[in-house]
C-alpha cells in the first residue's frame, strides 16, 4: 500500500462542505483535550488498537490533531460520534488516522474530515501532506477529492517495521 502526496497550497474550499454537513446538524471540529478517553474508546471499538494508538498521539499534540464529526449539539461521550481524522501522528506532515461509522459513510463526512484536517496542517504551515499506506479500495477517493498521487517506491514506507 503505497504512501500518497497531496499539494496543501491547491486544496478545494472547505466553507461549502462544513455549510453541507451543519446543514445535516452535524459539526465538525477540533477534538479538545477533554474528549480524549471518550474519542480513544470510540475509535478502539470501531477501529482497534492500531488507530487508537495514533489517535492518543493526536491528543498529545499542540493545537489536538484530531478533528471529529459529531451530531450538532451532542457529547461525544455520548457516543454521537460519527468520523475521526487524525494528522502528525505516526510522523510529522501525515495525514491520518480517519474513519467513519459505516452507517455515516457515503454522505460527504469523509471528505469534510479530510479537508478541515488537510486545511489545518496547511494553517501550520505545511506545503504538502502525506497519506500514509493507502489501500487501492480508497486511493481514488483521494486523488479524487485532493489531487493525491502514489509516492513512487513507498511501500511498505514507516508501517514497513510495525510489531
Amino acid at each position: 500500500m503505497p504512501d500518497l502526496l497531496v499539494k496543501l497550497y491547491d486544496l478545494p474550499g472547505l466553507e461549502a462542505e462544513l455549510a453541507r454537513q451543519r446543514g445535516r446538524s452535524i459539526a465538525i471540529q477540533r477534538a479538545l483535550a477533554p474528549d480524549k478517553q471518550a474519542v480513544l474508546k470510540w475509535v478502539k471499538r470501531h477501529w482497534g488498537r492500531g488507530w487508537a494508538s495514533e489517535c492518543d498521539v493526536a491528543f498529545a499534540r499542540q493545537p489536538v490533531a484530531c478533528i471529529l464529526a459529531t451530531r450538532a449539539g451532542k457529547d461525544p461521550d455520548a457516543d454521537d460520534i460519527l468520523g475521526f481524522a487524525c494528522y502528525e501522528s505516526t510522523c510529522r506532515g501525515f495525514f491520518g488516522p480517519t474513519g467513519v461509522r459505516p452507517a455515516e459513510q457515503g454522505a460527504g463526512i469523509g471528505r469534510t474530515l479530510l479537508l478541515a484536517t488537510l486545511h489545518a496542517m496547511r494553517a501550520q504551515g505545511h506545503a504538502y501532506a502525506i497519506i500514509g499506506g493507502v489501500g487501492s479500495d480508497v486511493q481514488g477517493f483521494y486523488a479524487k477529492a485532493v489531487g493525491a498521487v502514489a509516492i513512487e517506491g513507498s511501500d511498505p514506507g514507516v508501517y514497513g517495521g510495525m510489531l
